[in-house]
């Protein structure tokens, strides 16, 4: 905020750390702890979109707060709440009502994620944060440590991750109803919003409603267009993650959960046509996850997931019969067995074993996971992901169950999912056409060497002139280390800045 020297944000940051080693009854609501009785005062940073159907999920409680930086995109959420005050600046609502906030919720484009979650955690307060978790690798280990530091209650917006289908996938493989998997696909519908677009030329004036400064935050300056926002920012490199970003973290949370799935050792991507500026329409992306301890009834062997998305699919099982819907409309998972297969749709729903005729004689295995309330209902009208949170919200530090998407497993999760986009970034038309080798403790490839360049488009014209096809296509020269580096941790822009790693 303009008013907070680094000095300031340190100062405050420790002082957080150390009102969190008091017992929680002790501290009371300013310090984002409450009885069950009582409600959270909750701010939200980014409401015009998604986060107004948070806050919806979120209305048992007190909304004081709500932060954006277009007031008539978020006008509607502003009527929802007339009592609540408005900010442009998520760093002047923190400055002006620090101690009066129990929670926070962040419902930003990708690139702004990280910033506000951090320093929230930083002052003790609770954070639901909308999926990606963050808009890079670094990023995600860093609120996964601030987290564990600051012992508050965590949760990403991957909603499905509190479904019933997501824990019954899991059962059923560490069952070993289908063997041990060693391949599974995930795919979806997306993009449903332009990609693969070449920097706008044209400067159009800003919307006076519009704080186009605060929109760019840590990213960098470029003038305003409104092919950047309110709606497709996702196809951006510098404000969001494509397709990946936007729905792995849904379709892949199952493989994640029953896989238990930690740092790939490697990955291997290719695509449409990409550039510098915005991701491509089409992506294949191979992680290779060593071998993980055995689980229930199963091993737990290396596993290659893969996933698709641009119209692209996996092979079609031989088990399913003509005509038969792989997945769904959205997407959808298939694991591949030793003994069988399970195909889901997306985000995990309606589970079945292949062929669907096994599910006639199939009994489901005992339940070993915990179920949230509300869980069992329709995805779309349950608030039962933000009310668990708030649930683990309510309860002290040494006596909390998390929700299960908290940083601890979101945060890594995220980590693999960023490192795709940046795979896909190396590889290009004229990139590492190689598998990368990826040392996950440490953040970075192993086998890129010094003098690796790659060639990327950063202008791409075509015209048709008296019946002749006229193209225009150029690219850039870049060092592929320094660039893998840029991409694994961002430069922050204008002023913005992080919190220390923890260790």
């Amino acid at each position: 905020m303009d008013s907070m020297t680094r000095r300031d944000f340190l100062k405050g940051s420790m002082g957080a750390a150390a009102v969190m080693m008091v017992p929680g009854q002790v501290l009371g609501k300013a310090y984002g702890f409450t009885s069950p009785s009582d409600k959270l005062n909750i701010a939200a940073i980014g409401v015009g979109g998604v986060g107004r159907r948070n806050l919806k999920n979120m209305k048992t409680e007190n909304i004081v707060a709500l932060c954006d930086v277009d007031w008539s995109y978020a006008k509607k959420t502003f009527d929802d709440y007339p009592d609540a005050l408005r900010y442009k600046d998520w760093r002047k609502m923190f400055d002006e009502m620090g101690k009066s906030i129990d929670a926070v919720l962040v419902a930003t484009p990708d690139h702004t994620h990280a910033g506000p979650a951090a320093y929230a955690m930083t002052l003790g307060k609770h954070v639901y944060c909308q999926k990606p978790l963050t808009h890079s690798v670094y990023e995600a280990r860093l609120l996964a440590r601030l987290a564990k530091k600051y012992r508050v209650a965590t949760q990403m917006g991957n909603q499905g991750n509190s479904f019933d289908w997501c824990r019954q996938i899991a059962e059923w493989i560490w069952s070993g109803v289908i063997g041990e998997v060693k391949e599974v696909h995930c795919w979806t519908d997306r993009p449903i919003w332009p990609q693969g677009l070449m920097k706008p030329g044209d400067t159009p004036p800003v919307p006076a409603t519009l704080d186009w400064d605060l929109f760019i935050g840590p990213a960098e300056k470029r003038p305003y267009h409104p092919s950047y926002t309110p709606w497709n920012w996702r196809g951006w490199y510098d404000f969001g993650t494509g397709a990946l970003g936007d729905m792995a973290l849904h379709i892949m949370d199952p493989v994640c959960w029953a896989l238990r799935l930690g740092h790939p050792k490697s990955i291997i991507a290719s695509s449409s046509l990409s550039n510098l500026y915005s991701p491509p329409h089409a992506e294949v992306i191979t992680y290779t996850f060593p071998s993980r301890p055995a689980k229930g009834m199963v091993k737990m062997p290396e596993v290659k997931v893969t996933w698709y998305n641009g119209g692209l699919m996996p092979p079609r099982p031989e088990e399913l019969e003509d005509g038969q819907m792989m997945g769904d409309s959205n997407g959808g998972i298939i694991f591949v067995g030793t003994k069988g297969k399970i195909m889901t749709g997306c985000y995990g729903m309606n589970p079945t074993l292949l062929p669907v005729s096994a599910m006639k004689d199939f009994k489901q295995p005992e339940p070993v996971l915990r179920r949230v309330p509300g869980g069992n209902g329709d995805i779309w009208s349950t608030d039962a992901h933000e009310q668990d949170w708030i649930r683990a919200c309510k309860e002290s530090p040494q006596n909390r169950t998390e929700a299960s998407s908290n940083f601890q497993f979101s945060g890594p999760f995220t980590e693999w999912v960023d490192m795709g986009v940046l795979a896909v970034r190396l590889a290009g038309l004229y990139g590492l056409h190689r598998e990368l080798k990826w040392d996950g403790e440490n953040m970075r490839f192993t086998n890129i060497s010094p003098n690796d360049k790659i060639k990327i488009v950063d202008f791409d014209d075509f015209k048709v002139v008296d019946g002749h096809p006229h193209f225009d296509r150029r690219f850039a020269d870049f060092n592929a280390v320094e660039m893998s580096e840029e991409w694994i941790k961002h430069t922050y822009h204008n002023g913005f800045s992080l919190p220390e790693m923890p260790q």
